[in-house]
């Protein structure tokens, strides 16, 4: 699974410049990492992008959706940032809370990991998707 969702996301020319790697994915859960890199990924004062902690959020909430429900679209999404997005290292833990037919709804919580590897609360989010249906052929 893990590997479906790296071939995934390796789609995504963003997720590609921002180096998003799948680490782990089970069924209603998934696992990515991205390394900072202050060249291009700060904001005014120097901490993660508002606009890279919502991306993050929200690929993993979509794979970890994506285990369960196959190929899914955001109908809407939320973040609450609840600290500045500081570390040398991003992971972003998401899990599936109801998968309907309809809508799949998800939760993830993204951490900075520092120096001495320790894991900070960055923000949380949550999505509502929806699943897609294979195109017609």
């Amino acid at each position: 699974m893990r590997d479906t969702l790296q071939a995934l996301s390796s789609t995504a020319t963003f997720n590609r410049w921002a180096g998003f790697e799948v680490v782990r994915a089970e069924a209603g859960e998934a696992e990515l990492q991205m390394d900072w890199r202050a060249e291009d990924m700060g904001q005014y004062a120097g901490f993660l992008h508002a606009g890279l902690i919502g991306a993050l959020l929200d690929t993993a909430c979509g794979f970890a959706a994506a285990t369960v429900a196959g190929q899914v679209t955001a109908s809407h999404f939320s973040v609450n940032c609840i600290a500045p997005g500081v570390g040398r290292r991003f992971v972003v833990r998401a899990r599936v809370v109801k998968a309907g037919r309809r809508q799949v709804f998800t939760t993830a919580e993204l951490f900075g990991q520092g120096e001495d590897g320790e894991l900070r609360l960055v923000a949380t989010g949550n999505t509502i998707l929806v699943p897609l249906e294979a195109p017609a052929r």
